[in-house]
């Protein structure tokens, strides 16, 4: 007897890490940027702590978005191909994402005082991992 809702299959498991690791990336960005810093300032917290609160976590953060990104492109090569990096948007956010982040690990070795040059890292960051969680997971489009 067929049922009458639609066979699916299970999600791969590069389908999963695309979607854990995007999650995890992606939200600490936003959460620091737009929930923790802001709160923080406004219970009272001293703006030189909440500054160093910044500085020790925006690199950490970063430092673990180029991790998952490149989970994330490992996981795109694997489902698509190598042409995904320059035909597809995934592929070419996910390159931004990991130049962005080197960018701002050599500028923060090179002159650690430009803090609006690395800020406007971070926020590129964050703005590709936002563009990149309104894609398909590989897997998930109609073309895999």
């Amino acid at each position: 007897m067929k049922s009458a809702t639609p066979d699916r299959q299970s999600p791969s498991a590069g389908t999963i890490s695309w979607l854990l690791a995007q999650t995890f990336w992606v939200g600490g960005l936003w959460l620091l940027q737009f929930v923790m810093l802001p709160a923080l300032g406004k219970i009272g917290l001293a703006p030189l702590l909440v500054d160093a609160v910044a500085q020790a976590l925006k690199p950490l953060l970063l430092g673990f978005a180029g991790f998952c990104a490149l989970l994330q492109a490992m996981v795109l090569w694997q489902a698509r191909g190598f042409a995904a990096f320059t035909r597809e948007m995934r592929g070419q956010l996910l390159l931004s994402v990991l130049v962005m982040t080197v960018v701002y690990f050599g500028v923060r070795q090179v002159a650690p005082d430009a803090e609006r040059w690395l800020l406007f890292n971070y926020l590129v960051v964050a703005l590709c991992g936002l563009l990149l969680v309104l894609q398909p997971a590989p897997g998930r489009d109609e073309r895999s």
